[in-house]
């Protein structure tokens, strides 16, 4: 558990570091060595992973101060103390303020590893506990901005949460108005990068002749119309994460130069011979199968491989209709706040219409006919949707509806069938008999 856990040693005696440093060694314990509390600062960052052995008595910063301002960064930053002869006292009154333990000089090799790796221990335990209420509080803030309680929405949302904190690339699939946008939003807004840029761009709104200077930026005078420096979408996203919507859409020779960036790293802006450094996390968006693209020759297929590093599907809203009910009143009291106006009852019969539409617009379509429905205009013929609408019948639109009430049901009650059917005002026999007939959990 603690293998990617190093352990900072601050003192500045050299011999009595280096000793420190092969003790831990030869037990396998990763270690830095540095002389000073001030060079030691530098070195915890937010997310350092490791725990901290100092001694008291330092120049400049003594190891008093140094566990202050540590503590400040992170209360649950295990710091080590190592007193000399006379500053019993004195440590003991550090434990008080958060020291995790202290070991006197001189102390023999296997009392600092017992004690380093009972620290490791506790850091490992309390950095997992952390990850697992971030995680719960990403799911949670997930399901506020994702909508929808079938399963498809239930794994993409589980593995947006297990992804978003990574470096690895990301490739949407989905047609178009599944969502794509909102979905590389999440990967963003739930990982470290949150507080960098997040720079999404369209490949197929732009002319080819613009696109190479958009995303990869140029120096003044490059080309006609140059007047000055552009830094280009990539190098804008340094730090942050890059969305790129309809990748299908990138011309061919953009294409090679942004594997370059994917492999090294590192751009040249147009007119430039000076390589700059980029750090972004890629995620792009396609509608098409990349895959197939490839083997026609009209997508380099290197490329694909390097971005679909993880892949997230996003449903057609006809393979999940049991979330229509859902969002559709998500629209509709959003339409309404905007437009000032009461929202309107949503019958039976506008209801299952829009349950047997087939929505080829998908959720941006279900979005403008909830704009309509809050204005009362008349959404059913404008929008296409009809009786006749091809789709699902009336007996299988009631069906989705049912096992939808059903599900949000057990999920707001913790899969409870007591109180879940006593909030449906149903017999638990007959909602036990619904469970198995839907294949509900």
């Amino acid at each position: 558990m603690n293998d990617h856990l190093t352990v900072l040693i601050v003192e500045d005696d050299p011999h009595v570091l280096l000793g420190c440093q092969q003790a831990l060694s030869l037990e396998d314990i990763p270690s830095i060595g540095v002389g000073s509390a001030e060079e030691a600062l530098q070195r915890v960052g937010e997310n350092f992973a490791g725990i901290v052995i100092s001694d008291i008595r330092l120049p400049g910063i003594d190891g008093l101060e140094l566990l202050a301002r540590l503590k400040a960064r992170d209360r649950s930053l295990p710091v080590v103390l190592i007193t000399g002869h006379g500053d019993i006292s004195m440590a003991v009154g550090a434990m008080r303020d958060g020291a995790y333990d202290f070991m006197e000089k001189p102390f023999s090799p296997e009392h600092l590893v017992d004690v380093t790796r009972r620290a490791l221990e506790q850091r490992g335990l309390a950095r997992e506990v952390s990850a697992l209420r971030r995680q719960l509080a990403g799911h949670q803030a997930l399901e506020e901005r994702l909508l929808g309680r079938s399963p498809a929405m239930q794994q993409l949302r589980e593995l947006i949460a297990n992804v978003a904190d990574t470096s690895a690339n990301v490739l949407i699939e989905g047609e178009t108005g599944t969502g794509k946008e909102l979905v590389a939003r999440c990967l963003h807004d739930f990982s470290r990068r949150k507080d960098h840029q997040f720079v999404a761009l369209n490949c197929g709104g732009l002319p080819e002749n613009l696109f190479e200077s958009e995303i990869f930026g140029h120096e003044a005078h490059a080309f006609t119309g140059a007047g000055k420096r552009r830094i280009g979408k990539i190098e804008h996203a340094n730090g942050g994460s890059l969305f790129l919507d309809e990748i299908e859409s990138m011309p061919i020779n953009l294409q090679i130069k942004l594997l370059r960036v994917l492999q090294e790293h590192s751009l040249e802006r147009l007119g430039s011979n000076q390589s700059v450094a980029v750090d972004c996390r890629v995620i792009a968006a396609t509608k098409a199968d990349l895959d197939e693209l490839g083997k026609a020759g009209q997508f380099r297929s290197d490329l694909y491989y390097r971005l679909n590093v993880v892949t997230l599907e996003l449903p057609p809203l006809r393979e999940r209709r049991e979330d229509i009910p859902l969002l559709f009143e998500h629209f509709l009291q959003h339409s309404s706040l905007r437009f000032d106006r009461a929202a309107p009852e949503l019958d039976r019969h506008t209801l299952s219409s829009l349950m047997a539409h087939d929505w080829p617009g998908n959720v941006r379509e279900l979005r403008n006919v909830a704009e309509r429905f809050a204005l009362g205009l008349p959404v059913f013929k404008k929008s296409g949707l009809a009786a006749e609408s091809s789709g699902p019948s009336f007996a299988e639109a009631v069906d989705a509806f049912e096992k939808s009430l059903l599900s949000g049901a057990l999920e707001r009650h913790s899969g409870n069938l007591s109180q879940a059917s006593q909030a449906l005002g149903m017999a638990k026999t007959t909602l036990f008999d619904k469970v198995k007939k839907h294949g509900l959990q």
